[in-house]
């Protein structure tokens, strides 16, 4: 089954952090060698408040195989807890282009790799374009339902 036309994940890493540990911890999210299968590990350095240094690192996804692989991991990473969390949160999480939107808390991961919901601070940014057919929002519930129930 299709679940997603595009993956995309980001983090922020900031001046006063140590960006090798977090773009490990990024890279944990991929269960497969990125350079093997040709995808492009972005990294854009920006500035923030106070002339703050952050390298963002970005991740686009788009081959079907890769998708499930990725999501494979994510679901193997996520407890029954997390996934019913998601289950629940699922309507506001979900946009009118069926975007599907995660963040995880990204010193939960980074120090004990263990993926915990979040809606703020410093965090992973996942966005999952779910592949719905015909392209309506029920049917995109139903992908996402059908993804993250517990079996």
């Amino acid at each position: 089954m299709k679940y997603a036309h595009l993956i995309k994940l980001t983090v922020f890493s900031y001046e006063n952090e140590n960006i090798d540990l977090a773009l490990a911890s990024f890279l944990r999210f991929f269960p497969f060698d990125l350079e093997g299968n040709k995808v492009v590990l972005g990294k854009t350095n920006a500035t923030g408040f106070n002339e703050k240094k952050i390298t963002i690192f970005e991740v686009k996804l788009t081959k079907n195989n890769l998708i499930n692989q990725f999501l494979q991991n994510l679901l193997e990473n996520l407890d029954k807890h997390q996934k019913n969390t998601i289950l629940n949160q699922i309507d506001s999480r979900l946009d009118k282009n069926l975007d599907f939107f995660l963040r995880f808390d990204k010193s939960s991961w980074v120090n004990e790799k263990k993926l915990i919901l979040t809606d703020s601070g410093k965090c992973f940014h996942l966005k999952i374009s779910i592949a719905a057919f015909p392209k309506k929002r029920e049917i995109a519930l139903n992908v996402i339902n059908n993804l993250f129930y517990e079996k």
